[in-house]
């Protein structure tokens, strides 16, 4: 069957625009809404809090009937249509409860995607790089062009936006056709086995890590520039310039990949997060090496992106690949979450602005160490980049 390449990058593409119009506006939204900061970040709370859970869930029934795009196209419709509320309601209760129920499904459908991306280029596995790059193109067109449109109309037209990206996303999942893995390469073993190897363990405390640091930088790094008088536009510039460069190494990657491990793809990455984050830390008010700073970005995100999912299909196989990606996406993206918006919280109040990216850098420091001392070394010549 050939690959669907560009149904694939479609839901990609209004996955990540989806996100594009949810993380920048939401809390404006929120806040014309009527809500105060507490209940603001009650409700963020309740969105990463069902990330924690819901891909568990969805990943242990997809993988339970292998009915992965199915799971997916049940999960963006009921997002869709629990997101609809958001267009009548009132009230906190009745945003707490929308929030739940709409947070519940979408979460679930990006993890079980991955999934079914990964079986169809299991004879191309170069190409996952080309295909995930169209998410980054549509956070971006949705970060410039929202943030245009709401400079000439009122915020409450938001949810109406976020409703027509989330059924575009709906409809591609519906027109995406069904892959069907080969569950016989190897023997993984149960979920509980391969959960317990030392490998496997160290491989989710490095992305809880990195996702701890990058949690100080989605929550406070525009409220960071604005302190050293960074304008609304410049940095929405630089957000835009940081998710740009994640496309030039998505094409480089293909290149990358048949060259260099993933072992030593992931190592690097790591200590140019460590740069990254110490350059926001001590040169704030130098522009340039802030813009340099976002150019890390590749990196810090895009490339450990990528050697996150070759890591997963090999640690958990296909036959518990929807189960890998659940609790990849909770593990790191809902704790890690989590857990770095509390602590930069905490250190932002109680020690400074630039504590924060300090406490970034300390996270890719011991999540370096531990990718250096476990992760990769237990396949050898295995880890060599696939393709």
């Amino acid at each position: 069957m050939a690959l669907p390449y560009w149904r694939l990058s479609g839901f990609y593409f209004f996955y990540f625009a989806t996100l594009g119009s949810f993380l920048p506006f939401w809390s404006l939204y929120l806040s014309a809404s009527g809500f105060d900061a507490l209940t603001i970040g009650e409700l963020s709370a309740l969105l990463l809090g069902t990330k924690i859970i819901a891909p568990n869930i969805w990943g242990w029934i997809a993988d339970h009937t292998g009915r992965s795009l199915r799971i997916i196209r049940l999960a963006a419709f009921c997002a869709a249509l629990f997101f609809t509320g958001f267009l009548f309601i009132h009230g906190y209760q009745a945003f707490a409860l929308v929030t739940v129920l709409f947070s519940f499904f979408w979460n679930a459908t990006l993890p079980q995607f991955e999934v079914v991306t990964l079986g169809h280029i299991q004879a191309v596995p170069h190409r996952y790089a080309h295909i995930r790059l169209w998410g980054s193109v549509g956070f971006i067109c949705a970060v410039l062009g929202i943030g245009w449109l709401l400079d000439y109309q009122d915020i409450a037209i938001l949810p109406s936006i976020i409703l027509g990206l989330l059924t575009a996303n709906w409809l591609v999942a519906v027109v995406t056709p069904e892959v069907a893995l080969t569950l016989t390469q190897r023997d993984h073993g149960g979920i509980a086995q391969i959960i317990k190897r030392p490998e496997v363990i160290a491989f989710m405390v490095v992305c809880l890590l990195l996702q701890v640091a990058h949690s100080a930088y989605y929550v406070f790094y525009s409220v960071y520039l604005k302190q050293y008088h960074y304008s609304a536009t410049l940095t929405g510039g630089l957000w835009a310039l940081g998710v740009a460069v994640e496309i030039v190494l998505f094409l480089a990657m293909q290149m990358v990949l048949k060259r260099v491990s993933l072992r030593r793809i992931l190592l690097v990455s790591i200590l140019l997060s460590i740069l990254r984050w110490l350059l926001i830390a001590r040169f704030p008010e130098t522009f340039w090496i802030i813009v340099g700073a976002q150019l890390l970005h590749a990196a810090t995100f895009g490339a450990v992106h990528v050697v996150a999912m070759y890591l997963l299909q090999q640690y958990f196989g296909p036959e518990h690949q929807g189960k890998g990606q659940a609790l990849y996406t909770s593990i790191s993206f809902g704790l890690g979450g989590m857990l770095g918006g509390y602590a930069s919280g905490y250190c932002w109040t109680a020690l400074g602005a630039q504590s924060v990216f300090w406490l970034a850098a300390a996270c890719c420091f011991i999540a370096w160490l531990v990718a250096g001392i476990w992760v990769g070394r237990e396949n050898g010549n295995k880890l060599q980049a696939l393709g």
